[in-house]
């Protein structure tokens, strides 16, 4: 994780870095903590932009959007693995021109005394923290960046990824293997994700039981929500996606596949689950 926190960094200072720049990686000690910087002599960041700059599905002007491409998902995911061990990420513009990162972590060694390791904490079915340990999940996204950033949150909760960029991989996914939970788009090229959740209940007559599935849209609308239910998936969540409703939701989908008759979690506030293990 720390590998991919250092690449996303390099990857945005080179994409923002013009041809003949230089961009400095520094790692040093500073009091308890270790600090890693990424310097680089590019196009920096707007006042107005900087305090936006980790934030999910931003980029600074339509402009930058064309010229540079992605969701900047990128910076998000850096924040995202930073804090889960413990740390911070900071941005700011250097004096001359350009941006530099700065991210603390602690040093190993370093936990107090009878401290534990930190860790999410998430309102899943009961008391209990959800875990998605060994769960085997398809997700189902056309746009890149969103799906490095769900596989990274999934699989640093447990979780066992596989993923596919159109319905089509998708599909030849599910010929090789039957993962326990969908998590599929909507929104995609050539075939959505309505195709895929029909094609996937026509498989399943094959296979018997029915695979808990999550519909992820750009729309958070009575009506969006009501089509994904009718389209028979199980739940509906709105991009962007907040990390503990994901995994507490995929969470609750799984305790469901495992425990058909726990009845708190059947009354999810939902309530798309309650045809989840209908029987015909």
């Amino acid at each position: 994780r720390l590998q991919q926190v250092v690449w996303n960094l390099l990857s945005n200072a080179i994409k923002f870095t013009p041809e003949g720049g230089e961009v400095e990686v520094r790692l040093e000690s500073v009091g308890d903590k270790a600090q890693i910087q990424v310097i680089d002599s590019g196009v920096g960041i707007s006042p107005e932009f900087l305090p936006y700059v980790f934030d999910r599905f931003r980029q600074a002007d339509s402009t930058t959007t064309r010229s540079y491409g992605g969701l900047g998902l990128g910076l998000a995911i850096v924040r995202y693995l930073v804090e889960l061990h413990g740390g911070t990420v900071s941005a700011q513009n250097n004096t001359n021109k350009g941006a530099k990162f700065t991210v603390f972590l602690p040093l190993a060694g370093e936990k107090e005394e009878g401290g534990e390791e930190s860790s999410l904490e998430f309102k899943g079915a009961g008391n209990t923290t959800p875990t998605l340990a060994n769960v085997q999940l398809l997700l189902v996204d056309d746009d890149d960046d969103t799906r490095e950033f769900l596989i990274a949150l999934l699989e640093q909760e447990g979780a066992i990824v596989r993923s596919a960029a159109s319905v089509a991989e998708a599909l030849a996914a599910l010929e090789g293997s039957w993962p326990d939970v969908l998590l599929s788009d909507i929104g995609m090229p050539e075939a959505d994700g309505y195709e895929l959740i029909a094609r996937v209940r026509e498989m399943e007559v094959l296979r018997g039981g029915k695979m808990p599935a999550i519909a992820l849209t750009a729309y958070a609308r009575e009506e969006e929500r009501q089509q994904a239910l009718e389209a028979d998936f199980q739940m509906h969540l709105s991009k962007p996606v907040e990390v503990t409703e994901l995994i507490a939701e995929v969470a609750k989908l799984v305790e469901m596949l495992r425990n058909p008759d726990s009845t708190e979690i059947l009354h999810h506030s939902q309530e798309q689950a309650r045809c989840l293990f209908h029987k015909e």
